[in-house]
């Protein structure tokens, strides 16, 4: 890559493999903690960790703060077709993705491995399983999971990326 004089530019690359590895490891730790919270949570009871913070065992059959919960069940198969819409597009993105866009690539590995965590979730089972609840006093925010905190945090990488690079084509 030349930065326009014909002076190559010494920017270091993220090999695609270690991309495609961090969307397995998020799924994975993903799957694996809710497999133990469905194991050793009951549904519904908190498990206190520390004050803020519980584990407590949800199934949320709608979206990000249980939009169309309880629908009827014609959610699972809309937001699960636009789980795979983004899934796809990401995937593109990713493959498209220069080596050198790192954050870039790091924040959408994130956002991928948190939305095929919970695309699993709704079509295996109908609906989501969250687990994560943090409160203050008596408000307490909405129960996630892994691959929601994933998601979240790819979003916040993402915002990180275009600070520090500005809107770039690729």
């Amino acid at each position: 890559m030349t930065d326009g004089v014909g002076m190559t530019q010494n920017r270091k690359e993220i090999p695609l493999w270690c991309v495609w590895l961090l969307v397995i490891v998020i799924v994975a730790v993903d799957q694996c903690t809710k497999l133990l919270s469905t194991h050793y949570l009951e549904l519904g009871i908190p498990r206190a960790v520390f004050t803020g913070f519980d584990l407590l065992l949800a199934y949320n059959d709608g979206a990000a703060f249980s939009f169309l919960y309880g629908a009827g069940g014609w959610q699972r198969w809309f937001l699960g077709g636009i789980s795979v819409v983004i899934s796809v597009v990401l995937i593109v993105w990713l493959w498209r993705l220069p080596k050198q866009q790192r954050l870039l690539a790091v924040a959408l590995a994130f956002i991928l491995g948190g939305a095929l965590g919970n695309l699993y979730d709704r079509v295996t089972m109908g609906y989501v399983v969250d687990f994560i609840s943090v409160y203050a006093g008596q408000w307490r925010f909405a129960t996630f999971n892994v691959a929601d905190a994933a998601i979240s945090c790819g979003a916040a990488l993402m915002g990180l990326d275009i600070l520090l690079h500005g809107v770039r084509n690729g």
